[in-house]
């Protein structure tokens, strides 16, 4: 597989920050709150600092939602880069729902080439790398994955071992019954009640699955949507492994007002309003 040490790494260490979150979530924990309002949890530190702990033996910048203060000036120098989020989908972590996941995106020229969403509270993992295809692992992760003492040797059979029990994505090509769309769970806005308002008068019916974190670019990749519609608000680290993960499988993501893809590492690390889109 193409990038090996560093998918691999990738899987690794989001699988570890997965199980240290699982050990929060099983807990009594507090919820803060940022300045934007949204929440902040133990979880999310802990997780930040095993990644960046982990991803920093590559001497790779990592931009991160918990470390994302490194001025523009310095980021414009940096051609390839780490892209994180220790914990997307705070609010369902809260809402105790399990539809959080660990993202780790790496990211070259702009663009995502290596993409890993793990899903603690489903072991489940889903990871793709340019040239090597996108795949999805479910709950028969070898527990060599988090073994800190494992030799470069076993490292290659690792993920070889890895690959080989995954379900290469799409799961399915075949035309889905009714169009289908999936969207933010906590993140609804009118714009996409109207989108899909749209799509109704297009198509007759249309199906609409609701989704927290990063999960809606991973419904997509296996092919069990025709479209995701982010008409609100995103971060780069929302939404890079996601990217790499839906385009291995064969969909797009692009921007809704050019239809151009979607680009990491800009000044303001907001994304615009894109869509996710089966190639059927």
């Amino acid at each position: 597989m193409g990038y090996a040490p560093y998918i691999l790494k990738a899987i690794q260490t989001s699988v570890e920050a997965g199980h240290a979150i699982l050990d929060v979530y099983h807990s009594d924990f507090s919820v803060e709150y940022k300045t934007d309002t949204s929440p902040l949890t133990l979880a999310d530190r802990q997780s930040h600092e095993l990644i960046v702990n982990h991803l920093s033996e590559f001497n790779i910048p990592i931009l991160s939602e918990e470390g994302r203060d490194t001025p523009y000036q310095v980021r414009k120098t940096w051609d390839q880069l780490w892209v994180v989020d220790p914990l997307d989908g705070t609010k369902e972590f809260v809402k105790r729902n399990g539809e959080f996941t660990v993202n780790i995106a790496l990211i070259e020229n702009n663009m995502p080439v290596l993409g890993v969403i793990f899903i603690p509270d489903k072991e489940t993992l889903y990871f793709a790398a340019n040239g090597s295809g996108a795949y999805k692992l479910e709950k028969k992760l070898p527990s060599e994955v988090i073994d800190p003492d494992i030799s470069n040797n076993e490292k290659d059979a690792l993920l070889a071992r890895i690959v080989d029990q995954a379900e290469q994505l799409p799961l399915s090509r075949s035309a889905l019954p009714l169009y289908t769309i999936v969207g933010s769970r906590s993140h609804q806005t009118p714009e996409l009640q109207a989108y899909v308002e749209e799509k109704r008068r297009e198509f007759g019916k249309v199906d609409f699955i609701a989704a927290g974190s990063s999960l809606k670019f991973c419904v997509v990749a296996e092919g069990r949507a025709n479209i995701y519609p982010r008409l609100g608000p995103t971060m780069e680290w929302d939404t890079a492994a996601g990217q790499a993960i839906v385009e291995n499988a064969g969909a797009k993501v692009v921007r809704f007002d050019n239809q151009q893809p979607l680009t990491y590492n800009k000044e303001d690390l907001y994304n615009p309003w894109f869509i996710v889109l089966r190639d059927t």
